[in-house]
């Protein structure tokens, strides 16, 4: 059960500014946390997260990646007011948005350029963070190959393998991380500040147009594995990836790697939900291996 008053003394003493809760609603939408608005008597209105107690890490990482990215004064993300543990539950409160799923498609791509410029000397992050529910492996590294075969893919398929999930899964993760080389011929990547899950869902805009992203999994990383994302389950418009071209030219070999950077997040959705997903994971890991004989 919701401990509404502890959360209001945290947004209080956050603010500096009491806040007495005269209202909650539940909205949906999101599986992995449970969501609200909640009301204040002055009219301040608040977004909160909850989870059980135990998940308080993945709070406190979404954190980080939310001040870090705001920080970077490139695309607008919800403001963090507070988070911590109230009893058996874990909560994050952020400013409260009224968002909308139109608005300026050609500036979120101008502004995803901008986040994508900040840059750092290495790649990984300060901590590791979530993907959905699993870990995000984050440890610093000069050499993006290796991140990836590590980090990324390795750390999947070998959560895969315990699972499960077949020899035919092992066998062609394993070809295909020997061969990661080859799809970086001409290209070496700089570490870009992500959002890291950049799917459609994790993007909105304000009632003037304003892009607004959220729910990041961030680090440094490969420009592409965000651009990648936005094309993996839709939502995003040619308008959007043609001002990020104009900001941000991609390099020409990006349809080589699109692939590569998905399976990352086929093979976290088969270690999270099995079915269909392995058998995805396998198909895209069969056409990339074809595409570099």
């Amino acid at each position: 059960m919701t401990d509404w008053d502890s959360i209001a003394s945290a947004i209080g003493a956050a603010t500096l500014q009491p806040f007495r809760l005269c209202r909650n609603t539940a909205i949906t939408g999101g599986w992995i946390n449970q969501t609200y608005r909640i009301e204040g008597e002055d009219g301040r209105t608040f977004f909160v997260k909850q989870n059980s107690a135990s998940k308080i890490e993945m709070f406190s990482a979404e954190v980080v990646g939310l001040v870090d990215i705001s920080a970077a004064q490139a695309v607008r993300v919800p403001k963090v007011i507070a988070y911590g543990i109230s009893g058996k539950l874990s909560y994050l409160v952020l400013e409260h948005l009224n968002l909308t799923s139109s608005g300026d498609s050609a500036l979120l791509g101008a502004k995803l350029a901008m986040l994508h410029r900040c840059s750092n000397e290495k790649f990984g992050y300060s901590q590791s963070n979530f993907i959905g529910l699993t870990t995000q492996l984050n440890e610093w590294s000069d050499d993006w190959i290796s991140f990836m075969r590590k980090q990324r893919l390795g750390f999947q398929l070998r959560l895969a393998s315990t699972k499960g999930y077949g020899d035919q899964l092992d066998e062609l993760g394993d070809k295909l991380l020997d061969a990661l080389p080859t799809f970086f011929k001409g290209y070496s990547p700089k570490p870009s500040l992500l959002h890291g899950d950049l799917w459609g869902g994790n993007h909105a805009y304000l009632s003037d147009g304003t892009p607004v992203i959220f729910d990041p999994a961030a680090y440094y990383g490969d420009r592409e594995a965000d651009l990648a994302m936005t094309e993996l389950f839709g939502g995003y418009s040619p308008v959007f990836y043609s001002a990020y071209q104009s900001a941000y030219p991609l390099h020409e070999g990006y349809s080589l790697r699109r692939d590569l950077y998905n399976l990352y997040h086929i093979l976290n959705h088969a270690n999270m939900f099995g079915g269909g997903y392995v058998q995805q994971a396998e198909g895209m890991m069969k056409r990339l291996l074809a595409k570099i004989r």
